[in-house]
This record gives C-alpha cells, structure tokens and sequence, in this order.
C-alpha cells in the first residue's frame, strides 16, 4: 500500500510539471523496481540501436556532420517545449546545465561518430560499458559515494571484460584500433561526469526542463558549427543517400538523443546514479546484434566478454536500493 501511494505521488507530480515518461508506465501499475528496470530495458534498446544509426547517417555525411545534426535536431525538436517548460533558475542551475549539455551529449556525439570512422559499430556499442566504472570512480572522489566491495568486484570484473573487447577485436591495424577504440572511453569518461553532475547540481530540476534547458546550451553551438564549418549543404543536395541518412539521423536525434535524455533523467532521479549508469552494460547486447545483422565481425572472445559483463550487472545492483523499497 505504502509503494502505491509512492507512486501515485510521482505520477500526480508528473501531471502536473508537464509531460512525463512516468505516464507510459502508470498504465501497468509497476512498482519502484519494475518501473526502474523497465525503463533501463527500453534505454539500452533505444542506445543499443544509436550506433547502427550514426553508421547509417555517415554514408552521406561526415562523422562531425552527423554529430552536429544529432544535437541540432534535437535541439529543434524539443524547442516548442519551451513554451511551457522555459521557467526555471537559470543562474542557479547553470553549471548542471552544461555539464548535462555538453559532457552528457555534445563531446560525446562527435567523440562516437569519428571512432565509428574507423572501428565498428558493435565494437563501439560494446566499449560503451565501460561508462559504469569511471560513474562509479567520479562519484567516489566528487560525490564521496563509497561503493560496496561486491560493487566493486563487478566493476573489476566488467572493466576486465570490456576491456578484452578492444583487444581482442578482428581488426588488421591493432595500433589505429585502439586509438580509436580511445576516442570511444573519452566519450564514457564524458557520461560518467554528465551523470554524476546530473545528480550532484539537478537532482530537484524536473527532467524535462532540465534537458530543454541542456539543449539550449548546445544546440546553438551545434548549429553554428553545422552550417558555418562543415559542408553539410554540400552533402544533403549531392549525395544520393541523403534522403535515408537524415531520416536515419532524425530517428537517432530525436528518439536516441531528446527523449531518451529525459527518460535517463527520470531514471536517475527514480533509482540513483549507478543503476541509471549500468544501462550501458546492456547496450552492447543491442549493438552487436546490430552489428550482426549488418554484417559486422563478432568473435568468440567478444561473446564470452559480453557475457561476463552481463553477470558483472548482477554483482552491481544486487544490493542496489530502489526508490520507494
């Protein structure tokens, strides 16, 4: 009864700051666990199929092309929002704002797309998990959060595990795979202290406001350096694929970047910083069925390394405490 009433607090809340992914789930009466790991689920589906799309969106346009169009759709897309969410304490959340903004989406989004360049798109889905371990190392030394000895075994374990993934990739230059296999734990490093700084600086921000207002910081710089320092427009009316690539971007934008941020908002807030941040453990089962599908290399010691990931999850969040337990 007690987790009932839990519940419907948030949802009442949620009605009433504006729309909420809260209200896709309510319909199933979850409780605070089933919603938690519902959502992780759908998040590492959405991630998991984001590096197939930016693949996609590179046969027209160049990898910083793409990464400027992610944001900059985004951006578009979630603007008229502002009519109803623009209210908020700018100067007081400014520092979560582009910390979200730009470590959690801008550097990111180009860090992906040019390693993508180079390496593939399961191996670049599959290197994501490494994410949990530096959340876990940053929030230990800027949030002072002292992780479990069993959380630690299963980051010492998923490290090991991610780390085998680069190494032991079928690629014929060893030494360019690993340099860009390293643009790909820069961009995790960037997700880590997005995450933490989410919930060190935005913790009472409602998610929504929160990426709008995210969004509003880079988009404008996403634009800009689209049209003014790349030939975008060159690309869009030239290349044949331009149609299929925009439409494959347009999805990544929109569903993978804008509202995908707002559900790991949500998320974060639900169930804390660690469990929102092991989604990436789960990307890399989406992305090398991708990948697999397309027609990308994934051997034996790639499986097996995904699988220890996998039990690393478990040793991670079992003794992970839910909102409203």
């Amino acid at each position: 009864m007690q987790q009932e009433q839990k519940h419907k607090i948030d949802f009442d809340v949620c009605q009433n700051e504006g729309p909420c992914v809260f209200s896709i789930f309510a319909a199933f009466k979850m409780n605070s666990k089933a919603l938690s790991w519902s959502i992780l689920i759908l998040l590492s589906i959405i991630w998991g199929s984001s590096f197939i799309l930016m693949k996609r969106g590179m046969e027209a346009f160049s990898s910083d092309e793409v990464a400027a169009l992610r944001i900059s759709i985004a951006f578009l897309f979630l603007t008229p929002l502002f009519l109803k969410h623009h209210k908020i304490d700018f100067k007081k959340y400014f520092k979560g704002l582009f910390i979200m903004g730009v470590f959690g989406n801008l550097i990111p989004a180009f860090l992906f797309t040019k390693a993508e360049t180079q390496i593939s798109s399961s191996l670049a889905g599959m290197l994501n998990a490494l994410t949990p371990i530096f959340t876990v190392i940053i929030a230990a030394f800027w949030l002072k959060l002292k992780p479990s000895g069993t959380k630690i075994s299963g980051i010492v374990i998923g490290f090991i595990a991610a780390s085998c993934l680069m190494l032991f990739d079928n690629a014929e230059d060893m030494f360019q795979n690993v340099i860009y296999s390293l643009l790909v734990l820069a961009a995790t490093v960037c997700y880590a202290i997005s995450v933490n700084g989410i919930k060190r600086y935005l913790s009472g921000v409602n998610p929504v406001q929160a990426t709008l207002w995210a969004f509003s910081i880079t988009g404008p710089i996403a634009l800009l350096y689209l049209f003014g320092f790349t030939d975008f427009t060159t690309h869009l009316t030239q290349s044949p694929a331009a149609a299929s690539s925009m439409a494959y971007i347009s999805i990544l934008a929109i569903v993978g970047t804008a509202l995908s941020v707002i559900l790991y908002n949500v998320l974060i807030r639900q169930s804390g910083v660690l469990f929102a941040s092991s989604c990436t453990y789960l990307i890399p089962i989406v992305a090398v069925l991708w990948g697999l599908f397309d027609g990308e290399s994934v051997n034996f010691a790639q499986i097996f390394s995904i699988i220890v990931i996998i039990l690393s999850v478990y040793l991670i969040n079992r003794d992970q405490k839910f909102a409203g337990k």
